[in-house]
């Protein structure tokens, strides 16, 4: 148990310090891009509107007053109006920014073009890039390491200015690329830290673990001895007075008493952290079939019909006497909690990994809060019935099912009926 509390806290951790840098990682990255792209669109829109050129540094102005602490690499386009929302760039951009245009009509005919400021592009390439510019139609899109903006220039005239952004995506990717190397080597350092510090966060819940263990054990073998001092007591007092229903009554509630002290020790001994499990081959065909025969007289005793549907010559690997006392368990529950007349079937089919049992019986509507208590340690369903049981049985079905690296649960299929799933790796 100690072990798997420490697994989930681990995982736990894991998984929110993931997402957090994940989600962290993903904002930077997106802001990025928004960014460069906003820079990008600001571009074209420049050599867009002064028809496929981007002005000379002399031709910017910087002469308003709220413009006029600009450093002197940064200008604003000429003839820009006050209410403008664009936003200074380079001065330099002129010679620095490599871009061409293509002027073509509706058909696609190229018209004119400038390729003079890039090297990249030549004759060859004009028609590939109309054919591109006509699919997109109107407005902004990428093509391999360019940005394009397509405008209509005059009647079914067309002009597209594709913008060189290798440097820009380059630089995004290599952010991207970044991001995720420092998460990984983030997650490793936070995963040595986890674990390493994991011991102490869940120390207290260890020791009362621990504790309560202890007291289970030592109280077991604490009440032992009065157990059977009063046993053998009122086996002497038998013998000398004779039968008397007080006397059988005290026996058998004594003997009840032991019973519960050794469900409680082995219970005990099922969380602890080396299990007292002895894992063999051993044909769980055979185990779960002769187990429920054996059934097969008290539930027809107690009005019941035993249906049995096991697939044969199923191998399993892991502890025979577990798996017996496991049907044992189910199958006592069923026959006890299960109203005369009503039929009771048992399964064992082979699965994906491992095999599944399924018993299922009728029984009195079922809340599904009251089927995740069931298998609480001295839970009762049905209070006002008086049984023989302790409560701790399907508690000790899930400490074997678990000891197996298996589940168990319980469902209701409709109304009146219950079944219990076991699934077994």
């Amino acid at each position: 148990m100690i072990k798997q509390l420490r697994k989930r806290f681990i995982r736990i951790a894991m998984l929110s310090v993931s997402l957090v840098m994940l989600f962290l990682s993903l904002i930077v990255n997106i802001v990025n891009f928004i960014s460069t792209d906003s820079d990008l669109t600001e571009m074209l829109d420049i050599i867009c509107e002064n028809q496929g050129t981007i002005p000379l540094h002399k031709d910017f102005i910087k002469d308003n007053a709220d413009k006029s602490d600009l450093p002197d690499d940064m200008v604003f386009p000429p003839n820009q109006k006050d209410d403008d929302n664009k936003k200074p760039f380079y001065a330099e951009a002129p010679y620095s920014t490599r871009y061409f245009y293509l002027r073509f009509d509706e058909n696609g005919v190229p018209v004119s073009s400038d390729l003079g400021h890039i090297a990249a592009i030549t004759d060859d390439d004009i028609n590939e890039y109309i054919s591109v510019a006509l699919k997109k139609g109107t407005g902004y899109g990428y093509y391999k390491n360019y940005k394009f903006r397509v405008i209509c220039h005059g009647e079914n005239r067309y002009m597209a200015v594709f913008l060189d952004c290798y440097k820009e995506l380059r630089a995004a990717r290599i952010v991207a690329l970044c991001s995720i190397i420092a998460i990984i080597v983030c997650l490793i350092l936070v995963y040595a830290l986890v674990v390493f510090f994991s011991g102490r966060a869940i120390d207290p819940v260890v020791k009362s673990a621990q504790q309560q263990k202890q007291f289970i054990t030592d109280a077991s073998h604490e009440l032992k001895t009065p157990i059977t001092v009063i046993a053998t007591s009122l086996k002497v007092l038998e013998m000398e007075t004779g039968k008397q229903k007080w006397i059988d009554k005290a026996m058998a509630q004594t003997e009840k008493l032991k019973n519960l002290v050794n469900s409680l020790v082995k219970l005990s001994r099922m969380d602890e952290e080396d299990s007292p499990l002895k894992f063999e081959h051993f044909c769980i065909s055979n185990a779960v079939s002769e187990t429920a025969e054996s059934f097969a007289d008290f539930a027809v005793s107690s009005d019941h019909e035993l249906n049995i549907s096991i697939t044969p010559d199923v191998d399993y690997y892991g502890d025979e006497y577990a798996i017996r006392q496991l049907v044992s368990i189910l199958l006592d529950n069923a026959i006890k909690y299960t109203s005369c007349g009503y039929p009771i079937s048992i399964s064992l089919e082979r699965a994906k990994k491992g095999v599944t049992i399924r018993t299922s019986n009728a029984c009195d509507g079922i809340e599904q809060a009251e089927l995740d208590k069931l298998f609480d340690r001295f839970y009762r369903a049905d209070k006002s019935r008086n049984t023989d049981g302790f409560g701790i049985g399907l508690s000790m079905a899930h400490s074997i099912a678990k000891g197996h690296n298996g589940s168990i649960k319980a469902v209701c299929p409709s109304d009146n009926m219950i079944e219990f799933v076991i699934k077994l790796r």
